[in-house]
């Protein structure tokens, strides 16, 4: 695949002009730079998904099994009789449009099929055509279709152009969400092993490993140890992280992109330093390695698979309740699957603050806080020492991610977070942000960097956001509780608003928190110096 070399001024420059052909017959064309590589045999034969196999979706023979259009039918059969939800679905939409405009792929794009409604049709047809009497009679005049090789390369099209980010179910007069059709479209497509590559990747190496990079025991120990080898250079203090320790209050898990890559890392760092300064009693785990969950967009038994290392990790080492890093699709599957999949937690207790005594009562469920929340308690409470001007190089809007506001709930605390750490806290617009938010463009597996077109056109009305409170206000900083997030915005930011930066909350924390004997603080958590420290820091 060529290199992707087109820049923002021409991508900008969206079609609106919808085709000539009705959307049945307009075939789908599958473009360079909008579609991620199929998922490796290796990766799907660790997990046991069928139909494992090389296939390219650019050649006109995807190899598919024998009886391929059985296999999906029965299955989709199988999906309808075991969610009331698909089912329901399928039959109510009145096509009214509410949400066509409200997708940031159609947004980004111009393409009708990723309006929702348009998006969704390409299942329902086949839906019709195959479980409805009308669709069996009247065929396409009752907007029934079969299901043909070229439809089911349009689903695996599609499908992948979706971030299961639901924003479209906020608008929907109905309250469909689009997002469990899409996933029921991935499950299904996922018998035939039209699996991509950065989903099953991740799910067998969580599967094997714990976390979806693969990574170690050894190799996290010793990421973390150069996380406390940088804190030390900054602040003099010298941390000693828990790992795997039996009796230990907390279990502590983040996704694993905190301890890979910046700007992760350095809200990592963050971590270390929060709660060495409270003396926090917790502990690491290099086995339960990884709070998010990419089996979520293959099936829900894959995500139920990996969910449940969490608690036989929590349950192994002994520990009373579990704190939660900043990830999005993680504290989705935790709020709203993970109690149903994995629990009840009984084993475990309902979360009290050792430091503040706060009893977190809407945790109740499933016995997790999340680093949010519980930073924000600590504030509320006074229990911890913060100079703001620390990050007053820094002009600060906040991204809603996807999972955490919709999914979640999780609007206010982060926000009250930001304003006690930083003195130059910008909102973007209104109908951006909070439950209205848009997405990043590259979620549920679809940051790669071979489909960086569809990642940039996804991310186009996100940045548009940013850019305007960058123009206004000179915002430089993108702050959020994703690790997906801040590995996707900060490419869309280089693309469509350079000088913008990426940060996770707690970065910013620490950058403020003001630690029991540390040394003149004259860098920021980046190594780089802090405002009015420049002088100081040559001449060191």
């Amino acid at each position: 695949m060529a290199k992707f070399t087109t820049k923002p001024n021409e991508l900008s420059k969206i079609n609106l002009i919808p085709p000539q052909t009705e959307w049945m017959d307009t075939p789908v064309e599958i473009k360079e730079h909008m579609f991620c590589h199929p998922a490796k045999i290796k990766d799907l034969e660790t997990v046991g998904f069928p139909n494992a196999r090389e296939w390219k979706p650019t050649e006109e023979d995807w190899k598919l099994p024998d009886n391929w259009e059985r296999t999906i039918l029965e299955g989709m059969q199988s999906l309808l009789k075991k969610y009331r939800s698909f089912s329901l679905f399928m039959d109510i939409c009145v096509r009214c449009g509410a949400c066509a405009d409200k997708c940031h792929f159609f947004i980004g794009s111009g393409d009708p099929k990723n309006m929702p409604v348009l998006r969704a049709e390409l299942m329902r047809s086949v839906y019709r055509g195959n479980f409805t009497l009308a669709g069996k009679i009247l065929k396409k005049i009752s907007g029934a279709r079969d299901l043909t090789v070229n439809v089911l390369k349009e689903w695996w099209y599609y499908f992948y152009q979706c971030t299961e980010c639901r924003r479209c179910s906020v608008f929907c007069p109905y309250g469909i969400d689009q997002a469990e059709i899409t996933m029921m479209g991935r499950e299904l497509l996922n018998l035939l092993g039209l699996n991509i590559g950065w989903i099953a990747g991740p799910v067998a190496a969580c599967y094997m490993k714990g976390n979806h990079l693969g990574l170690e025991p050894h190799t996290i120990k010793s990421s973390i140890d150069l996380f406390v080898d940088d804190i030390e250079t900054i602040t003099g203090i010298k941390i000693t992280p828990s790992f795997n320790r039996k009796g230990a209050e907390i279990l502590f898990v983040t996704p694993s992109g905190d301890l890979f890559a910046n700007p992760g890392t350095y809200t990592a760092m963050g971590y270390l330093m929060l709660f060495h300064e409270l003396g926090l009693d917790y502990t690491w785990s290099t086995y339960a390695s990884e709070g998010g969950n990419f089996g979520f967009f293959t099936t829900n038994e894959m995500a139920k698979r990996l969910n449940s290392k969490i608690y036989a990790e929590a349950k192994r080492l002994g520990v009373k309740w579990i704190l939660g890093g900043e990830c999005g699709h993680m504290w989705r599957v935790l709020s709203q699957y993970m109690d149903t999949w994995n629990g009840p937690a009984d084993f475990l207790e309902v979360p009290v603050s050792p430091i503040t005594g706060t009893k977190f009562e809407n945790t109740r469920a499933t016995k997790m806080v999340h680093i949010s929340e519980f930073t924000a308690d600590l504030i509320k409470n006074g229990k911890l020492k913060l100079d703001k001007s620390r990050n007053d190089h820094l002009k600060v809007t906040f991204h809603d991610s996807c999972n955490t506001s919709r999914g979640m709930g999780l609007l206010e605390e982060p926000r009250y977070v930001l304003k006690n750490v930083c003195n130059h806290f910008y909102e973007m617009p209104e109908n951006t942000i909070r439950e209205k938010t848009f997405c990043c463009g590259s979620g549920t597996g679809l940051n790669a960097s071979e489909n960086m077109e569809l990642r940039m056109r996804g991310g186009f009305p996100r940045a548009n956001a940013v850019k305007h409170v960058h123009d206004k206000h000179g915002v430089n900083m993108l702050a959020n509780i994703c690790a997906i997030d801040r590995a996707t915005l900060s490419a869309s930011m280089d693309y469509w608003v350079p000088g913008v930066a990426v940060a996770g909350t707690t970065e910013l924390v620490a950058n403020a928190l003001v630690m029991k004997g540390e040394i003149e603080r004259t860098l920021d958590i980046r190594l780089e110096p802090l405002p009015g420290k420049e002088a100081s820091e040559e001449v060191n």
